[in-house]
């Protein structure tokens, strides 16, 4: 119910979107014909001025006509006075106001419904997590931390939520007031010019005014004491126990209602990819009489899944996972696998199915006639493991794919505005350049590795030995795009916002983490797992490197290209590291000043006797001179 109508109030702000821009380009024509009224005037006012400065080859009797022009250029520069007046009332008190309902309002809501999907879908990634924790052995600490990491997300989601949601309610009061007010700042301003013109309006209009005025007073009024009521419920919700958002937190004495005929909520649903793999999805499930529907998430109505009547339903041991349970159909073939989240919700839903297969929904007194199904449902939760189940082995195959072609190019539609200075509209995203390190394996399986990007691991360690420089940051490669300019670390910044918002608005939570060694000759990124080097840039091809300035582990670098025709190619590389941006570009810049500095023997050690070094050996400048000596720390 929440859902469809948060659906209703994101349809209504899209609609009050469209308008209000169509309203804004309304208003701007009116405000630019003003404007344009004061240039002609201001024209006209010269032109009639430049009459006397005319050589007619006729021009005698011209002295009453070039004063009767004089006295005209004044009237209408007195005109343009009113004329000029009247634009700058239309473009504080009309034009003003809706593009800050647009710029402030509107672009608040789109934010928070972005945070709020964000939110979302980092609660369902922290759900997955939660639900794959194995049901024998646990490791307590872990579960600890993932149920902690779960609350955070429950947190976050809920909290964005409020937020989201208080921001919507909000503008079905704003909105009144945009409306209303760019239209009263238009109709004072007329009233003022001709008021001042000629007197052509009556008094009866200030009355008319003056009660919009009254009305727009009364509506922010409201609109306060709304907001007021809202923080404090929000408050209240936030400073609930934190309990409330630990899933499972009740598990030693969950209070369980055996007697249901009806039951909702989410479970992870066991779908078949293959002969022995399988995948595991989150949806909300409900029982509707006697059948049991699915509602995916954007569905305005729930399918069937399962026909209860008259099946069986039984806990059983599934993949390692807790709390599973399996739907048997009336001639005994095995239906669906569900895994609830908590033993509570396990129990119940046992429970709810047991009672609605006996059909006790269509009885007089359906509880009454659940309790008496209790000792069943009770039997029905101890799970139970078949003997070819405990012998079942799953060796799931390794579905390795090529992500070298995974794209997607952003469009206007998914709201990612382009900047055509710095990147082009419609630049493909490349979501991943390297190849996972499985594929390497089952590519060189039994032989000598071979480097599919023609790199050998020979010259990388006689590049390393060469180098002065060697740092290595763990980064995690989030996309890359081609752009239009080097010239200021600003690309970067757009790029990171048109990676991040293509990730978010598809749904693309892959990364593939690397190694970045940073040297004085390159930037190599090293699969952690084979050693391999999957791609490497020459440090002096890196023209732009910059860290975001709110979130500093992101990094990113703009590499400048010449193609083998003459034609030059950029392209940014975004990345996520596990330590301060910042320290990967102060790495990079030395690189660079490295570089520099080794075409003056005495400047190259006048720089290595000025670069700031830690016990922990965090910058490695390897001796040049002897490989013996080590690395200076």
């Amino acid at each position: 119910k929440t859902r469809s109508l948060l659906s209703v109030f994101e349809e209504d702000a899209g609609t009050l979107t469209e308008y209000t821009n169509q309203l804004l380009q309304a208003m701007q024509r009116v405000y630019g014909a003003q404007n344009e009224m004061c240039l002609a005037t201001q024209q006209l006012s010269k032109q009639l001025l430049a009459y006397e400065k005319q050589h007619f080859a006729l021009g005698k009797g011209d002295e009453e006509v070039i004063s009767t022009l004089h006295y005209f250029s004044k009237v209408v520069d007195e005109l343009n006075i009113l004329h000029s007046e009247l634009a700058k009332q239309l473009a504080d008190t009309m034009v003003l106001p809706i593009i800050q309902f647009r710029e402030k309002d509107l672009t608040e809501v789109s934010t928070l419904k972005d945070l709020f999907g964000l939110a979302s879908n980092e609660h369902d990634v922290s759900m997955a997590k939660y639900s794959r924790l194995p049901k024998r052995k646990e490791n307590e600490k872990l579960k600890a931390e993932v149920a902690k990491e779960v609350a955070n997300a429950r947190r976050k989601q809920h909290l964005s939520s409020l937020q989201y949601y208080c921001a919507l309610n909000a503008l079905q009061y704003r909105k009144r007031v945009a409306m209303m007010e760019p239209m009263l700042g238009y109709t004072r301003g007329q009233i003022n010019f001709f008021k001042k013109g000629a007197e052509m309006f009556s008094k009866r209009m200030d009355g008319f005014l003056s009660s919009v005025s009254d009305m727009v007073q009364s509506i922010q009024g409201e609109l306060d004491a709304e907001a007021e009521k809202m923080r404090v419920s929000q408050q209240d919700l936030i400073a609930v126990n934190e309990s409330v958002y630990t899933p499972d937190s009740d598990v030693t004495s969950p209070a369980i209602n055996r007697n249901l005929i009806q039951k909702a909520g989410y479970l992870n649903l066991r779908n078949k990819t293959g002969l022995v793999t399988t995948t595991w999805e989150r949806l909300y499930f409900f029982t509707q009489g006697g059948n049991l529907m699915c509602q995916p998430r954007g569905a305005v109505a729930g399918g069937l899944i399962q026909d209860l009547d008259n099946c069986s339903v039984m806990a059983v041991d599934c993949e390692d996972r807790r709390y599973c349970f399996q739907i048997t159909t009336p001639t005994g073939k095995a239906g669906i696998t569900l895994q609830a989240e908590s033993k509570k919700e396990y129990e119940e839903w046992i429970c709810a199915i047991n009672n609605i297969s006996r059909q006790i929904y269509l009885t007089d007194n359906p509880e009454a006639a659940a309790i008496k199904l209790n000792q069943t449902a009770l039997q029905a939760v101890t799970p139970i493991t078949s003997f070819g189940k405990k012998h079942e082995v799953h060796h799931p195959s390794q579905n390795v794919k090529n992500m070298e072609n995974d794209k997607i190019i952003p469009s206007e539609s998914a709201g990612i505005q382009d900047s055509p200075q710095l990147i082009a509209p419609g630049t493909p995203i490349q979501f991943d350049i390297v190849l996972p390190a499985t594929e390497f394996l089952d590519q060189n399986r039994g032989g000598r590795r071979a480097n599919p990007f023609g790199e050998s691991e020979d010259s990388s360690k006689d590049e390393e030995e060469d180098s002065l420089l060697q740092q290595m940051f763990v980064v995690r490669f989030l996309g890359s795009m081609a752009v239009q300019s080097d010239d200021t670390s600003e690309v970067i910044y757009e790029a990171m916002r048109q990676v991040l918002a293509a990730r978010a608005i598809h749904n693309i939570f892959r990364m593939t983490e690397s190694h970045l060694m940073v040297t004085s000759k390159n930037l190599r990124l090293i699969d952690p797992q084979t050693q391999v080097t999957r791609t490497s840039f020459e440090l002096a091809t890196v023209t732009q490197f910059a860290a975001h300035q709110d979130n500093r582990r992101l990094i990113g670098f703009v590499v400048h290209l010449c193609e083998t025709l003459g034609e030059e190619s950029m392209s940014a590389y975004i990345f996520e590291s596990n330590t301060e941006g910042e320290k990967i570009c102060y790495a990079i810049s030395l690189g660079k000043e490295i570089i520099e500095a080794q075409k003056d023997p005495e400047a190259l050690a006048q720089l290595m006797k000025s670069v700031p070094l830690t016990n922990d050996g965090k910058f490695v400048l390897l001796n040049d001179q002897s490989e013996e000596d080590g690395a200076l720390h």
